[in-house]
């Protein structure tokens, strides 16, 4: 699998309020402002039953939810989030009332990892507290390495809902907490995996802790709403004919994907807060994890990849 190597951005504050600033804007920023917003209202938020990937699976939107396509869901993520250009997805799915410069929205970005069939059979046997404390020992392996080189800490908190797969519909979810240098509210990570014949559906949650509760109550929605069409489900594998991936459950929580692609698709990362943007660069992201994979599976990592540093404050 070939993926695009980006960084993504989502902004969140405390507050919950407008993205940018009640502070008067300059010229230059109240600027940027009316563009966001005009681009915003180009957002067509779709209903009813979507068709991704021409037919590879179909999201059914109940009362409460909008599809995004990949070309607006390009324009939310590059053009008023500020990511640079990316490989497209698969679309988003956001709440009704979604608007992209509101701090307090959250959004589920779609993408789909053409990875093989990935074999379930160890899901019953994973230890997912040894495994917990495994990740955060590898995280602080990470963090010191990026304490050293000047940039802030990280840390893996913890779950902040525990892995759990259901066998008979073949989804997988978790959520972790994560938390970055003396930021005040951390980030949350929450992650939906559907597999199917030829790889996974990846959900991804672009939220901060304080929404935890909100994306909890929808997950059972969202797990509904989302599935693999006939042809393409897990129960659809040729044995002898189709791709196997080279990983199972315990690597697609502990960043197998990342791993095998060189990009961790798990961990879309940012908040605002003291008027500031935290990139995380996805390579280097990546890296780090797959460093961390190594430490779970016996092998220390030599070196850990340094994430970057935050850009300076925004404009006003």
């Amino acid at each position: 699998m070939k993926l695009s190597r980006f960084i993504l951005v989502l902004a969140a504050s405390l507050a919950g309020g407008p993205l940018f600033s009640s502070d008067p804007p300059t010229p230059d920023r109240a600027a940027r402002i009316a563009e966001a917003r005009r681009l915003a209202s180009s957002i067509h938020l779709q209903t009813g039953s979507v068709s991704l990937k021409g037919g590879l699976a179909t999201v059914t939107l109940p009362e409460g939810f909008r599809y995004i396509d990949p070309a607006d869901a390009e324009t939310v993520l590059e053009k008023i989030w500020g990511n640079p250009k990316q490989k497209e997805t698969l679309g988003m799915i956001v709440p009704a009332n979604f608007d992209p410069l509101h701090a307090a929205s959250w959004a589920v970005v779609l993408t789909f990892i053409e990875d093989g069939y990935v074999k379930d059979d160890d899901a019953s046997k994973i230890n997912y507290d040894e495994l917990l404390q495994k990740m955060k020992e590898g995280t602080k392996v990470a963090s010191k390495a990026r304490e050293k080189a000047g940039y802030p800490s990280v840390e893996f908190v913890g779950w902040a809902a525990p892995p759990r797969y259901d066998p008979a519909a073949h989804k997988l979810y978790w959520a972790q907490e994560i938390k970055f240098g003396a930021e005040p509210q951390n980030t949350l990570n929450y992650n939906i995996r559907i597999l199917g014949r030829r790889g996974v559906l990846v959900l991804n949650t672009i939220a901060v802790m304080s929404q935890l509760k909100q994306v909890e109550e929808a997950t059972p929605t969202l797990l509904s709403m989302v599935d693999f069409r006939e042809g393409n489900r897990y129960a659809d594998f040729r044995q002898g004919t189709d791709k196997v991936a080279t990983y199972g459950i315990a690597a697609l929580v502990a960043g197998g994907i990342a791993v095998k692609a060189g990009l961790l698709k798990g961990l879309w990362v940012g908040i605002l807060a003291l008027k500031k943007f935290i990139i995380i660069g996805a390579l280097a992201l990546a890296r780090y994890f797959k460093r961390i994979w190594n430490w779970i599976r016996g092998n220390p990592p030599a070196e850990v990849a340094v994430l970057p540093a935050p850009p300076p404050d925004l404009p006003g």
